[in-house]
């Protein structure tokens, strides 16, 4: 479904992501890990078309995406990123409803009876409709960012790019909002690509890992190829212990304070 060929982008000398090269296939659920800086948020800009390369193609479908139009891109590629603040004075309808405005008919300029089922539907899935009248900006923090899903759905994407999805949310909020992605994945079939910092929610939640480092990409594998303790500490440059957690068998890292570490 999206494939990178030798991907350089970013922003002059400052910062450059290079020699970017994964395939996604449909279905997949990925995950892009890396510490902060290394240019996991610049390479999903990359994909949604904000910043342009300087060398490389990004293929979605086959189709060069800046061969595509904005109008065509947002049909198929939805986009939640971090941090939405409350838009004042929208109904939480009123902002899921503008996920509809890529299928809008020129010169259209109301929802059809249509539009209004399918904002419901992604309203439903993520159990938002409860919320359909309210203010925008009379949610929380977890509460408003399963409605930015609800809009994301509400595009009738394909792919689904989310930027870090659980930042500044409490561990209720993280796991039902990737527990939300993970069944839009099984059961709706939708492709997911999201940016995570808790390596831990990233191997119980993903089934690939794209770790970058230094805006290169040190490894693709799944979790269990990737979050070795000896990759985790050259990356993140710390001490930590990886251990299976006793239920998923998945990978689980366990940080080392300085103060332990001095004591062994």
């Amino acid at each position: 479904m999206l494939e990178i060929k030798d991907l350089i982008c970013g922003y002059d000398s400052k910062f450059l992501l290079q020699d970017i090269n994964f395939k996604i296939e449909a279905g997949e659920l990925v995950g892009i890990i890396g510490p902060n800086g290394s240019g996991k948020t610049t390479l999903l800009r990359a994909i949604r078309r904000v910043l342009k390369p300087k060398k490389g193609t990004i293929l979605f479908e086959g189709k060069n995406i800046w061969q595509m139009g904005y109008k065509e891109l947002a049909k198929r590629i939805a986009v939640v990123p971090q941090g939405v603040t409350a838009v004042a004075g929208m109904s939480v309808e009123e902002f899921v409803l503008l996920g509809r405005i890529p299928h809008f008919e020129r010169c259209q300029f109301l929802e059809t009876k249509k539009d209004l089922e399918i904002a419901k539907k992604g309203m439903i899935l993520t159990d938002t409709i409860k919320f359909k009248d309210q203010l925008m900006q009379e949610l929380s923090g977890g509460e408003r960012q399963l409605v930015v899903i609800a809009r994301a759905l509400t595009q009738e994407p394909r792919l689904l790019l989310l930027d870090e999805p659980t930042s500044h949310l409490d561990i209720t909020h993280q796991v039902g909002i990737l527990d939300l992605i993970r069944r839009l994945n099984k059961e709706l079939g939708l492709t997911v690509l999201m940016v995570l910092h808790d390596l831990n929610l990233a191997s119980e939640y993903c089934q690939r890992l794209v770790l970058i480092n230094k805006g290169r990409i040190y490894k693709i594998g799944t979790p269990e190829e990737i979050l070795y303790y000896q990759i985790i500490e050259e990356i993140y440059k710390t001490v930590v212990v990886v251990e299976k957690n006793p239920i998923s068998s998945k990978p689980y890292i366990l940080v080392v304070s300085e103060e332990e570490r001095r004591r062994y």
